[in-house]
């Protein structure tokens, strides 16, 4: 079986990357769901006059986690937390409920997705996919106040 494979590359690039530029961003959720928080990136990057390298997103938390995802449909959204619900649900007899039912279902879903993000930056864009947006998920039935540490490494302008 043949195949014809159509695959192009830009020429590589160089820089020097004497910049870290960091910052906190601080956010109250309103409860379990999705915050997009891409616009807020996008200001950071613009403030850190970043020009080529890497942004990098950290939560700082064990109960509400980072992702990238569709930002065009919402039904996505919903759907996306119907399956962290079904993966663990507060019913699942989990052992661990200090903070209550949802505690441990909380802790299995950040697991299941992620603490950190890295994106890469040319010209001071991030290059994300036409319909990719960065969100904040909580975990957690009631609003947490929720930091995420941003960094971005490369050039400036």
């Amino acid at each position: 079986m043949n195949s014809t494979k159509t695959i192009s590359r830009s020429a590589p690039s160089s820089i020097t990357a004497p910049s870290i530029v960091s910052s906190r961003l601080t956010l109250q959720t309103s409860g379990a769901g999705f915050t997009d928080i891409t616009a807020e990136v996008e200001e950071f990057l613009r403030e850190a006059r970043a020009g080529e390298g890497a942004v990098t997103l950290f939560i700082r938390h064990t109960s509400a986690s980072l992702t990238i995802q569709e930002n065009a449909d919402p039904t996505v959204l919903a759907d996306l937390m119907t399956a962290l619900d079904r993966a663990a649900p507060e019913d699942g007899g989990w052992r661990h409920d200090t903070e209550g039912p949802d505690d441990m279902p909380a802790h299995i879903k950040t697991m299941l997705t992620a603490t950190s993000l890295q994106i890469p930056v040319l010209d001071g864009e991030m290059m994300l996919g036409n319909w990719q947006g960065i969100y904040l998920i909580e975990h957690r039935a009631r609003p947490h106040r929720r930091e995420i540490v941003l960094q971005f490494i490369g050039a400036t302008r």
